[in-house]
């Protein structure tokens, strides 16, 4: 009994923190973009409509349901029987301060190669339907978006985690603290807005990175654009939308146009 006690406890610290993780930035994100400066920012919004309530209610529900699965394969993978398997190190002075960093950022890039390779996949016509239809009902998505998948989908999200765990050491802290960024660019994503300057797009850093109006861009039209924070693979494989760079500029260039309005 003591043993199944503590199997609970372990399921419920993980759903917890998963949950909050997502309830807390997707909530401040939606509090600040959608109430507080909806009326003084409405010009900035990718999309100038606002998602209905349906649209919050489902993918609030969805991410719900997505953290349950994130939770109970958590629970498998890394204090289940599965644990033994993996390269996860509980001894944080196992590997150096500068490894844990660098396991970090690498779980980064292969998390992004990862995420192109199987959301493109199942954009193909045979799977589009059963794993991400669900995630992309969300046409025009808001924060609450970040998680809002079908379980299949959930399933192939959470295989990010399985990979890492088996191909390089990794600390539990570092999981969390690459989780913690992957759901920050995951809401900023999914914002609606976007927060990188004009002329971003196309300088010689930006030209490699993820923005909110690629994402967008994907979500409204379905195809192209199916990076996570880097454009590299998008690039490279002739998947960058042609419109992306006109329609970056088109949404940043917005506030010139109010502020020449006002004058």
């Amino acid at each position: 009994m003591e043993g199944l006690e503590t199997d609970n406890n372990q399921f419920y610290t993980i759903l917890l923190i998963i949950f909050l993780r997502y309830v807390i930035l997707a909530s401040v994100a939606f509090v600040i973009f959608y109430y507080a400066k909806k009326n003084a920012w409405w010009f900035k919004k990718i999309q100038r409509k606002f998602p209905t309530l349906s649209d919050y209610q489902r993918e609030f529900l969805y991410s719900a349901c997505t953290a349950l699965i994130f939770a109970g394969l958590g629970y498998l993978f890394f204090f289940g029987p599965l644990e033994k398997y993996t390269m996860v190190y509980k001894d944080i002075n196992a590997h150096s301060p500068w490894y844990f960093f660098f396991s970090v950022v690498l779980a980064l890039f292969v998390h992004d190669t990862y995420f192109y390779w199987t959301h493109r996949l199942m954009h193909h016509p045979r799977l589009f339907k059963y794993f991400h239809r669900v995630h992309h009902l969300s046409t025009n998505p808001s924060p609450w978006a970040a998680m809002a998948f079908h379980p299949l989908e959930a399933v192939v999200e959470f295989g990010i985690l399985i990979v890492i765990s088996f191909l390089f050491p990794i600390h539990p802290a570092a999981i969390g603290l690459f989780l913690l960024i992957m759901m920050i660019y995951n809401v900023y994503g999914h914002l609606g807005y976007e927060l990188y300057p004009k002329g971003f797009s196309k300088n010689v850093v930006g030209k490699w990175v993820n923005t909110s109006v690629n994402h967008n861009l994907h979500h409204e039209y379905f195809q192209g654009n199916y990076g996570l924070y880097f454009l590299w693979w998008d690039r490279w494989m002739g998947t960058l939308r042609s419109d992306y760079d006109e329609r970056f500029e088109e949404v940043k260039g917005r506030i010139d146009s109010i502020n020449q309005v006002i004058r």
